[in-house]
Order: structure tokens, then sequence, then C-alpha cells
């Protein structure tokens, strides 16, 4: 066999073996499509009790979560550094203020979901559906029943009675409870009443800790006696110690309600599993709502769904219906309301 025959005949081999592997390839398209396994990717500052959940959602969606945790802002950060190369489905917060700035940035996406409309009620959600309420988180009054009489407490802003010098216990101006507790004050009574109750608060020397725990202990400890944080604080507590001595009292029950915040998420704008992100944000919702509600010991924000049996023994109550939303388009001036009355 000359060359030219030798070259022509290797010529048509590599074809044969060429269109061969090629349709190897393409034999199985389907079966390796169903072996891949699917994924979405969480952004949360809301860590506590995340895992048993998540991998429920897993054992019935056969869709993996996977999540990175840190805090609000970071997190928030890092979406608007990422664009577009995002690896984030979905942005969880633990506070609606830092959902409504995520949102007001262009970092979440608008949803289309019944279902989520359907079972989050609509002062728990953004108006234009780009975040969602998952929990509800109450910011109330606690004390130590053995140096307070439940019969002297009303409002928070009683707790501007000069009877309490000394004796509040609070979280510092920069956590953002603080801010969404004063965003409240606004809405319900206008920027200059809210001033003037910051400003008695100050006034009666509150001891600052920054952390609602440690606030509790030391109301424990004898460090206090009256002090404003979330009620799921205690709820851990009292798992840990049913004996523990701190109780609850729902505030403002006269008027608007005890003021209320949530835990949510939303699906980023840039979302590389935009489906399985709403799969997951709709299960969180109503399948997975108690037990995520409950892992943190936080009420749902599902009306139909269970809260745990501790937080249900802490009594009925009523709720500020004050759309979250305000937290955020009110916490610029809820920060300048603190600065000027001198609450750090």
């Amino acid at each position: 066999m000359n060359k030219k025959s030798m070259y022509l005949v290797l010529g048509v081999v590599a074809v044969a073996l060429a269109f061969l592997l090629g349709g190897m390839i393409d034999l199985f398209p389907a079966e390796e499509a169903a072996a891949k396994p699917e994924f979405v990717n969480v952004y949360t500052s809301r860590h506590y009790g995340v895992e048993p959940v998540f991998e429920r959602f897993t054992r019935e969606t056969g869709i993996q979560v996977r999540f990175t945790t840190g805090s609000d802002a970071v997190l928030r950060e890092r979406l608007r550094a990422e664009g577009k190369n995002t690896p984030a489905d979905v942005y969880m917060a633990v506070d609606a203020g830092n959902l409504w700035l995520a949102g007001e940035a262009g970092l979440l996406a608008p949803l289309e979901s019944q279902v989520l409309r359907d079972n989050i009620p609509a002062h728990l959600r953004d108006a234009g559906n780009r975040w969602f309420g998952l929990t509800r988180r109450v910011r109330t009054i606690l004390y130590h029943p053995d140096r307070v009489n439940p019969a002297e407490l009303s409002t928070y802003e009683a707790l501007t009675d000069p009877k309490w010098a000394g004796r509040l216990v609070m979280r510092p101006a920069t956590h953002s409870y603080t801010q969404s507790l004063v965003s409240s004050l606004i809405a319900a009574h206008g920027p200059a009443r809210a001033e003037e109750i910051v400003r008695g608060w100050v006034a009666n020397r509150p001891t600052l800790i920054d952390s609602d725990t440690r606030i509790l202990e030391a109301l424990a400890a004898g460090q206090g006696d009256v002090a404003i944080t979330n009620h799921y604080y205690l709820g851990r507590l009292l798992q840990a110690n049913p004996q523990f001595p701190i109780r609850v009292f729902w505030a403002n029950q006269n008027d608007r309600g005890a003021h209320q915040n949530i835990s949510g998420a939303g699906v980023t704008t840039h979302a590389p599993n935009r489906a399985n992100a709403i799969k997951l944000l709709e299960w969180l919702a109503t399948a997975g709502q108690a037990d995520f509600a409950s892992s943190n010991h936080e009420y749902p924000a599902n009306p139909n769904a269970t809260a745990h049996p501790i937080i249900v023994g802490f009594g009925e109550f009523k709720a500020d219906p004050l759309n979250i939303g305000e937290f955020g388009r009110l916490q610029a001036e809820a920060v300048q309301i603190l600065d000027r009355a001198g609450y750090r």
C-alpha cells in the first residue's frame, strides 16, 4: 500500500471513529442529566437550626442545599460585589430592614408565586414580592418576677418612667433590632415623639449589652430588672433550663400590639438555580414552616403552622400589624434619632 492510499484509509477510519464516538456520547443524554445532582445555594445570617431543616428539604425534593453564613450586611455586600457571577440563589436575613435594603439595591428579584402569597400574610412580605417573611420574631419586654410586678409593666413607651432608672437592660444602637424597634416608634408616633421616647430610655441609664442571651442572663444574675429582647432567646434558655427565672410580658397590648420582626428570604436577581430557589422558599412557607420556625423557637409566619410548645406557653398576644417593610424605609431616620438622643 502506497502512502497516499494509507493516508486515505487512516482518514476514513478517523472519520468513522469520530462519528461513532459522537454517537456514543449522545446515546444517554437523559440518563446523564438525571444523574446530575440539583442544588440551591443560600447566603444566610439565620444559622440556628437550619441544617436539619435543609436536610429534610433535600430528602423530600432531591435538591441539595449549600449554604454560606455571615452577617446580613456582609452577605448583602458580597452579593453586590459578585453581581452577575454570584453563586447565591437565596438571600436569607434576620431583619426586615436588611431584606428591604437588599430589595432596594436590586439584589432580589420579584417572584410570581401564588404559594407564597397564599401562605405569608401581606404585612409580612414585600409589596413588590421581592422578599417574604418566613418566621416572626417578637421583640418585647422581659423581666425578673422576683423584682418586678408585671402589673407595673405596659408599653415600650412607659419604660421612660424614672422608676426604671438603672434597672433597664437593652441592645446597643448599632444593632438592627434596636433600629427596627425605633422605626416602629416612628411609624406609630412620628419622628418627634419617637425621639422623646428614645431620650427617655437614655435618661434611665440603660445597661447596653450586644447579645440578647447575655441580656437575659444579666437579668437572671440581678444585673438589671427589665429588658427588651426577642422572645426566642428566652425560648432557647428555657429549653436548656426549664427553671430559668425570666418571664415574658407582651408590650402594648392595649394599643398597637407588640413589635414584631421577621427572618425571611428572597431569590437573588442573578440566581443560577432560580427554579430550585423558588421551590425552597415555597417549601419553607408550607411543608417546612413549622420545623423552620421551631428550630429557633420563632413564631411561624404562616398562620396555619404550629409553634414550638415552649413559646405556646408564653400565651396569646396581639402583634403590631404594621407592614414590616417600614423598618427598612425608616431605618436611616431611626439611626439619626438614636444618635441625636445619645443612645449608643
